[in-house]
């Protein structure tokens, strides 16, 4: 089975409504039907949680974190090999940190990375990248 892993920038691709939400709402619906699996580790749903607070209020981040509850995406604790696999990459590619647990979930899970980041260009030599526009 397929296997996604989505960076924060995917998801707020999703709940800005920006271009390319058309491909993750595609991904969410092959999820939910079991055909791909879809996953985000907790450290970029944080960004998400924390763009949005940010970018409108706490309120609106708590309904988006109920929204992704509902979502057929996993959200992956951190744990030492995840977080070593991370810091690896950072020492490694100088990617931001918080990209770098999406990077190295990705990889733990011989997946593909579904991203509107471009930093992620440092490290498309080692995983394969689904790109948002």
């Amino acid at each position: 089975m397929k296997r996604i892993v989505l960076d924060a920038s995917a998801l707020m691709t999703l709940f800005d409504e920006r271009p390319g939400i058309e491909k993750v709402e595609d991904w969410i619906e092959l999820a939910v039907a079991k055909e791909i699996e879809l996953s985000m580790s907790v450290v970029n749903w944080g960004e998400v949680y924390y763009s949005i607070w940010h970018e409108y209020s706490r309120s609106s981040a708590d309904e988006v974190a109920a929204q992704i509850k509902e979502l057929p995406i996993e959200i992956v604790d951190v744990n030492l090999e995840i977080t070593k696999t991370a810091a690896s990459l950072k020492a490694e590619t100088k990617l931001p940190y918080a990209d770098c647990f999406a990077a190295a979930l990705t990889m733990l899970r011989n997946a593909s990375l579904a991203t509107a980041d471009a930093d992620f260009g440092k490290v498309s030599d080692q995983i394969a990248l689904l790109k948002l526009p």
